[in-house]
């Protein structure tokens, strides 16, 4: 039976589906995936990310949902409930606590760049694309980073926009964003992945994609793809023992689970059937990094038919992907200081998104004032590496396995196969696998992944 109580559930299946859709189905699929594999040698690197959502994140996010749906809670005090009534140590409550951390750390850098969404957006809606020349393209690239102020409102709003669903509650607000983003989101990735493929190379873009290249068979490679399962799906951060606390008992959370995964991965593979047709059509370059669909991108767009339109819906794509991300990542924070504060809802909201509002500023800033500016440039590997560089790469890279590392260690050996087997429906023989996979090839995997890449370096 459940330790703690929420008054808020969702409304039924659906609209759980379509918010843990909406919680894993952002920006890191849609515009991290396309770059990061274009920097890793294409094949390879998918290679490597799905092995990892294989072994590592749908075993967590199994484990994620069990903990939320018995602990009925934030992470914290679900991880603590649960730990106290299997006679674990109560302190396993402060790895919810660093979930929801780095939750906010990267929903501060998140919400900047979503704000590059509904920035380019408005841009080019009301201004058009700058051309076709690459110069011109980068230009307005450049001038718009430029901008601390410019950066610094579209954040503010996307934020805004974010604390505004979150305020008005679970069913009533994220559930009912999700229930419009989602549909929307999957037809324009439809349109627009069917319009990659006609103006673009196919054929150039499946044989990148599912082509392995053996000189990216790194542990830098496995790292970043381990990092990005674990960014792009949520697992991690505590995500969705949160949403599982708010799911009625008659919800099947395994149904749940792998239709989430499922659409995460099929987004993010019809994002590089959007993009890398366009991208090797047009002779660019698949590893130019972040500025992928910000500077490439537009390029293709403005030699092709109705390429404004095209734009513009593929940077709306973009900001309603990112929306629905970062609403799942600010309920994550709102949960804890509606838990541990007894904070109204409407107060947390505003508290949470006006604190990460100000903790993205140095993110802004990374891209204009202080884009000279290297912490760690002593370190080799980091030389060049900015701040929003290095909170990029903490997040995503060092706390997301480590949390995750940990609430393996918890699931795996500090709860029961009955737990597991009651709260997420499985046979005593599945729950025995799941068990096996989060005390051993879980945490393996992801010290494997981290030790390796440690001495390589």
């Amino acid at each position: 039976m459940p330790m703690n109580s929420t008054a808020e559930r969702w409304s039924g299946r659906t609209g759980f589906i379509l918010a843990t859709m909406g919680s894993a189905v952002g920006i890191g699929s849609i515009w991290k995936f396309p770059y990061e594999v274009g920097a890793n040698g294409g094949g390879t690197f998918v290679l490597f990310y799905i092995a990892g959502l294989i072994l590592i994140v749908v075993p967590l996010m199994f484990a994620e949902f069990a903990i939320g749906r018995r602990g009925r809670g934030d992470p914290s005090s679900s991880m603590r409930a649960v730990a106290a009534a299997e006679g674990a140590a109560r302190w396993w409550g402060l790895v919810g606590i660093l979930g929801v951390v780095t939750g906010f750390l990267i929903l501060s850098f998140y919400s900047v760049i979503g704000g590059w969404t509904l920035g380019y957006t408005m841009q080019t809606l009301v201004n058009g694309l700058a051309g076709a020349d690459p110069v011109s393209v980068r230009e307005r690239f450049d001038a718009f980073l430029a901008s601390p102020l410019q950066l610094l409102v579209c954040h503010a709003l996307f934020m805004a926009a974010t604390a505004g669903v979150v305020a008005r509650g679970v069913a009533n607000g994220i559930e009912a964003a999700s229930k419009v983003l989602m549909p929307v989101l999957l037809v324009l990735m439809l349109a627009f992945a069917a319009y990659s493929i006609v103006e673009g190379d196919l054929a150039g873009a499946l044989a990148f994609l599912f082509r392995p290249d053996s000189t990216y068979m790194r542990a830098d490679v496995a790292l970043d793809a381990l990092g990005l399962g674990f960014f792009s799906i949520g697992v991690g951060m505590g995500l969705m023992i949160t949403y599982a606390a708010y799911g009625r008992a008659d919800i099947n959370l395994t149904q749940v689970a792998v239709v989430s995964v499922l659409a995460d991965t099929g987004i993010s593979f019809l994002a590089g059937l959007a993009v890398f047709p366009i991208v090797f059509a047009y002779h660019l370059d698949p590893a130019s990094g972040a500025g992928l669909v910000f500077i490439t991108l537009p390029i293709a767009f403005a030699q092709m038919p109705f390429g404004t339109v095209a734009a513009f819906a593929f940077f709306l794509l973009l900001f309603v992907a990112a929306l629905a991300s970062a609403i799942a990542t600010l309920e994550l924070v709102v949960a804890l200081l509606i838990r541990r504060f007894s904070l109204r809802r409407t107060t947390a909201a505003t508290l949470a998104g006006l604190f990460c509002f100000l903790a993205g500023i140095p993110t802004v800033l990374s891209f204009n004032a202080w884009s000279g500016w290297y912490p760690l440039q002593g370190i080799a590997g980091f030389e060049k590496s900015t701040f929003y560089d290095l909170l990029d790469y903490l997040t995503s890279n060092i706390l997301l396995p480590l949390a995750g590392f940990l609430i393996a260690l918890f699931a795996g050996w500090a709860i029961s196969k009955r737990l597991l087997a009651e709260e997420l429906r499985l046979t005593p023989a599945g729950a025995a696998v799941l068990q096996f996979m989060l005390r051993y090839v879980v945490p393996a995997g992801i010290a494997a992944a981290a030790l390796s890449f440690l001495f390589r370096r």
